[in-house]
């Protein structure tokens, strides 16, 4: 595994052992089995975003703070600039980045994402808790639900309960950059 998702599984560990918690106590808390979790907290897996928001609501940490080591530092406004904002490697399909990383006590996590051209072929799904809105800015997508699929072009929106499983794709030969408001 990356450099990163090692520092952000002993980021999770450290909190787990100053909170004097088990792996098996943590792992019931957020919903996973002892082994799934374990393999997170190790770094052998990359934890998933939605894995990431809930400890971070059951730590009382931002996940800025996961993310980077670093606790945000804003509560009034925060101002992200064109081209800016802190990348997270969370799918090799997806490049995010998180337009309020330094906004202390997130409602939502605001990402820009962008799936290339061939990203995703085979529409690998993720799913989590809560809700999520993606507008598309720029190119074309291709959004699947559960069961139901859209292509989405320029302008169009999607707001859908994120606990069903769902995947995106670039549609044709330009990357697709839409905005992902994910609401835990």
């Amino acid at each position: 595994m990356s450099d990163q998702v090692k520092q952000i599984a002993l980021r999770v560990r450290e909190l787990r052992e100053i909170s004097d918690l088990t792996v098996a106590e943590v792992a019931s808390q957020v919903g996973l089995p002892e082994e799934e979790y374990e393999s997170y907290e190790s770094g052998r897996v990359d934890m998933p975003i939605s894995l990431l928001i809930k400890l971070s609501e059951f730590y009382n940490v931002d996940t800025t703070t996961i993310l980077t080591g670093e606790a945000p530092r804003l509560s009034v406004c925060a101002l992200t600039r064109k081209n800016m904002g802190t990348p997270i490697k969370r799918a090799s399909h997806y490049i995010y980045k998180n337009l309020a990383y330094n906004f202390n006590h997130r409602k939502i996590e605001p990402l820009l994402v962008t799936v290339e051209p061939g990203a995703n072929r085979d529409m690998q799904t993720n799913s989590h808790e809560g809700h999520e809105f993606d507008y598309v800015l720029q190119g074309t997508m291709r959004l699947k639900v559960g069961e139901q699929e859209m292509v989405m072009n320029e302008g169009d929106s999607a707001y859908y309960d994120s606990i069903h499983p769902h995947a995106m794709q670039a549609v044709g030969d330009k990357a697709c950059v839409f905005l992902a408001m994910v609401i835990p």
